[in-house]
Protein backbone atom coordinates (compact mmCIF):
# COMPACT_ATOMS: atom_id res chain seq x y z
CA UNK A 1 0.00 0.00 0.00
CA UNK A 2 1.09 3.57 -0.94
CA UNK A 3 1.60 6.22 1.65
CA UNK A 4 -1.45 7.66 0.56
CA UNK A 5 -3.43 4.56 0.72
CA UNK A 6 -2.28 3.97 4.16
CA UNK A 7 -3.43 7.92 5.27
CA UNK A 8 -6.80 7.72 3.59
CA UNK A 9 -7.36 3.93 5.34
CA UNK A 10 -6.19 5.92 8.75
CA UNK A 11 -8.26 8.59 8.49
CA UNK A 12 -11.29 6.43 7.91
CA UNK A 13 -10.44 4.39 10.93
CA UNK A 14 -10.41 7.44 12.97
CA UNK A 15 -13.37 8.98 11.19
CA UNK A 16 -15.39 5.17 12.43
CA UNK A 17 -14.08 5.16 15.70
CA UNK A 18 -15.80 8.38 15.87
CA UNK A 19 -18.89 6.49 15.33
CA UNK A 20 -18.73 4.18 17.78
CA UNK A 21 -19.91 5.38 21.11
CA UNK A 22 -19.79 4.47 24.72
CA UNK A 23 -23.57 3.53 25.55
CA UNK A 24 -23.52 4.72 28.81
CA UNK A 25 -21.58 8.06 28.29
CA UNK A 26 -22.72 8.87 24.64
CA UNK A 27 -19.79 10.27 23.64
CA UNK A 28 -17.59 8.26 21.12
CA UNK A 29 -14.77 5.97 21.91
CA UNK A 30 -12.22 8.23 20.18
CA UNK A 31 -13.11 11.30 21.82
CA UNK A 32 -13.09 9.74 25.46
CA UNK A 33 -9.96 9.12 24.90
CA UNK A 34 -10.63 5.06 24.75
CA UNK A 35 -8.04 4.04 21.81
CA UNK A 36 -4.34 4.11 22.94
CA UNK A 37 -3.05 2.68 19.64
CA UNK A 38 -4.15 2.29 15.42
CA UNK A 39 -1.35 -0.06 14.10
CA UNK A 40 -1.94 -0.70 10.37
CA UNK A 41 0.36 -3.45 8.96
CA UNK A 42 0.96 -3.43 4.93
CA UNK A 43 -1.06 -6.22 4.38
CA UNK A 44 -4.05 -4.28 5.87
CA UNK A 45 -4.16 -6.07 9.11
CA UNK A 46 -5.64 -4.04 11.95
CA UNK A 47 -4.44 -3.80 15.15
CA UNK A 48 -6.48 -1.39 18.30
CA UNK A 49 -5.34 -1.22 21.47
CA UNK A 50 -7.75 0.28 23.74
CA UNK A 51 -9.27 0.78 26.99
CA UNK A 52 -12.77 0.69 28.56
CA UNK A 53 -13.56 3.31 31.37
CA UNK A 54 -13.91 0.24 33.82
CA UNK A 55 -12.62 -2.68 33.82
CA UNK A 56 -16.02 -4.15 34.64
CA UNK A 57 -17.69 -2.34 32.05
CA UNK A 58 -20.89 -3.73 30.93
CA UNK A 59 -20.48 -2.23 27.28
CA UNK A 60 -17.54 -3.79 26.87
CA UNK A 61 -18.84 -6.90 24.38
CA UNK A 62 -21.03 -4.47 22.56
CA UNK A 63 -18.89 -1.63 21.63
CA UNK A 64 -15.94 -4.28 20.53
CA UNK A 65 -18.45 -5.70 18.48
CA UNK A 66 -18.99 -2.29 17.08
CA UNK A 67 -15.73 -1.61 16.51
CA UNK A 68 -14.75 -4.82 14.57
CA UNK A 69 -18.02 -4.41 12.50
CA UNK A 70 -16.99 -0.67 11.66
CA UNK A 71 -13.43 -1.09 10.78
CA UNK A 72 -13.93 -4.40 8.92
CA UNK A 73 -16.28 -2.29 6.56
CA UNK A 74 -13.27 -0.21 5.40
CA UNK A 75 -11.63 -0.89 2.05
CA UNK A 76 -8.51 -2.01 2.02
CA UNK A 77 -8.71 -3.27 6.25
CA UNK A 78 -8.19 -6.86 5.54
CA UNK A 79 -8.53 -7.98 9.05
CA UNK A 80 -9.17 -6.34 12.64
CA UNK A 81 -7.69 -7.25 16.31
CA UNK A 82 -9.06 -5.01 18.98
CA UNK A 83 -7.14 -5.35 22.28
CA UNK A 84 -8.50 -4.54 25.30
CA UNK A 85 -5.56 -2.91 27.97
CA UNK A 86 -5.83 -1.58 31.17
CA UNK A 87 -2.57 -0.08 30.87
CA UNK A 88 -2.29 3.13 31.29
CA UNK A 89 -5.85 3.46 33.25
CA UNK A 90 -7.89 5.51 31.65
CA UNK A 91 -8.22 8.89 33.56
CA UNK A 92 -10.60 11.68 32.78
CA UNK A 93 -7.68 13.90 31.32
CA UNK A 94 -7.62 11.66 28.59
CA UNK A 95 -10.44 13.02 27.17
CA UNK A 96 -10.81 15.23 24.26
CA UNK A 97 -11.60 19.02 24.89
CA UNK A 98 -14.81 18.39 22.79
CA UNK A 99 -15.75 15.34 25.37
CA UNK A 100 -14.65 17.29 28.43
CA UNK A 101 -17.03 20.27 27.43
CA UNK A 102 -19.89 18.08 26.66
CA UNK A 103 -19.82 15.61 29.82
CA UNK A 104 -19.42 19.17 31.69
CA UNK A 105 -16.20 18.70 32.87
CA UNK A 106 -14.77 22.35 31.82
Amino acid sequence: MTAEQRNQIEETIVKYLRTVVDPEIAVDIYSLGLVYKIDLADDGALNIDMTLTAPNCPMADFIVEDVNMKLSSIPGVTAVNVNIVFEPEWTHDMMSEEAKLELGFL
